[in-house]
């Protein structure tokens, strides 16, 4: 199992990030879109690092076009010899209609239609084929050598897919090279749920499930001392409040007998009783969740809980995390 970084800090600082994490001997870097361009980020860490993968946790598909994520997707994997990963999410529904102002419907078909979009694009460029992709959601019958890039070694980038939900899980197994998975999810979901919905989808299409990648973000609350873990245990601890509060998760809640949680955390976050949610999250919900400890006791317990669920994991740290704790734990893992 390889270990990676997730970033979310500045897109100024993200070259330098990428350069120390790559120095420290993590496997890979991913930027996620909240406040920030992911594609734009990506390129300064592909710009800072030499070896490790780079990749989008995740883009927004559905705020965009097929055609827009295939210039980007392309141009990344050739600017990074082959080191890009195209990880694509579909947000909710208030934020694609309310801030993108883009049109929702039927997320897993869409999403399946997108990257079955992407492939049909790709094929053209690299191939010089007619690109005739007339699907219910997107239509691409236009493409002249003008605005077809060069093609390079690289190829076109792999495919990742977030999902929560069944059904988008199942269309990441059918037609993507990889999953990521939630940060809101435990090891017992991700292998009695998610796993056998993955293997659905690869079935439909008659994949074998080992040819999807299964990665994706683990809260880790790590310290060096008491001062340290009792600060990551408690911005842990808010955010796992706030996914809890979220009726898409609940299934997650569900399975491990605590489905009273998640109305209680929705109606403390109505009052804005932010303070409040964080203390619902006990410490049986956290080290569910959580992978606690020092940097040698979270290197052990990673590859203990997530070694035979996942290929690779990133380390999801809502707060900052000291250098010389990063450190430490990659030489722990080392």
């Amino acid at each position: 199992m390889h270990i990676d970084i997730t970033q979310g800090r500045p897109s100024a600082q993200v070259r330098s990030d990428a350069t120390a994490c790559e120095e420290l001997g993590f496997a890979g870097f991913w930027v996620g879109e909240t406040h920030r361009d992911p594609f734009l980020c990506a390129q300064q860490a592909v710009d800072g690092t030499a070896r490790i993968r780079v990749g989008t946790a995740v883009a927004i598909a559905l705020a965009r076009t097929p055609m827009t994520v295939a210039y980007s997707g392309y141009d990344l994997a050739g600017h990074s010899g082959g080191r890009f990963v195209l990880g694509l999410g579909s947000q909710v529904r208030p934020h694609i209609e309310r801030r993108f102002s883009m049109p929702w419907s039927q997320p897993a078909a869409r999403m399946r239609e997108f990257v079955l979009a992407l492939r049909a694009i790709w094929t053209s460029w690299e191939h010089g084929t007619r690109l005739d992709f007339d699907g219910t959601f997107y239509r691409h019958t236009l493409m002249t050598p003008f605005f077809a890039p060069d093609r390079h070694d690289a190829g076109a980038p792999p495919v990742f897919l977030a999902a929560v939900g069944e059904a988008m899980t199942a269309i990441a197994g059918e037609v993507a090279d990889g999953l990521i998975f939630h940060p809101f999810t435990t090891p017992r979901y991700l292998r009695e749920v998610t796993c056998r919905s993955l293997s659905a989808g690869a079935d439909r299409a008659g994949r074998a499930i080992g040819e999807v990648e299964v990665c994706g973000p683990v809260f880790v609350c790590v310290g060096r001392d008491d001062e340290e873990l009792e600060q990551a245990i408690l911005a842990s601890r808010r955010q796992l409040a706030f996914y809890g509060s979220t009726p898409s998760y609940r299934p997650v809640l569900e399975l491990h007998g605590w489905e009273d949680l998640q109305p209680a955390l929705t109606e403390l976050s109505k009052r804005g009783a932010w303070e409040a949610m964080a203390d619902l999250i006990d410490d049986e919900v956290l080290e569910t969740f959580a992978v606690v400890g020092t940097p040698s006791e979270v290197a052990g317990s990673l590859d203990a809980q997530w070694g035979d669920l996942a290929t690779r994991v990133s380390l999801y740290t809502p707060y900052q995390v000291p250098p010389e704790t990063l450190a430490a734990l990659a030489d722990a893992r080392r």
